[in-house]
């Protein structure tokens, strides 16, 4: 398995508060969410049925799948309600001067 890294992902004023934003960074697409005053980096892909996320609602340090809408928690990763049972995977984020970098 590689060593992960961080990665820039996308400039600070890109993802403002209440917003989301989709990049792919080493072929994986992770969805930069800005929510409760945090920036969390989840994987685009919903546990439950492998749907997309990037169209989901947002709130309070959440993202439901579109789909099914299965909450997760975007620190944890955690399934919040069923159908979905396991975690989405996360990220590491930091700020480097007003670059977003993701540990991938």
């Amino acid at each position: 398995m590689s060593e992960k890294t961080f990665i820039a992902a996308a400039k600070l004023d890109e993802v403002p508060p209440a917003t989301k934003k989709l990049v792919t960074l080493n072929g994986i697409e992770v969805l930069l969410c800005n929510s409760k005053d945090k920036l969390f980096a989840v994987r685009n892909l919903c546990s439950h049925a492998y749907e997309k996320l990037d169209c989901g609602r947002m709130k309070n340090g959440w993202i439901s799948c579109p789909v099914h809408g299965a909450r997760f928690d975007l620190e944890t990763g955690a399934a919040m309600n069923p159908p979905a049972v396991m975690p989405v995977e996360t990220y590491a984020v930091r700020i480097v001067g007003d670059v977003i970098e993701v540990e991938i």
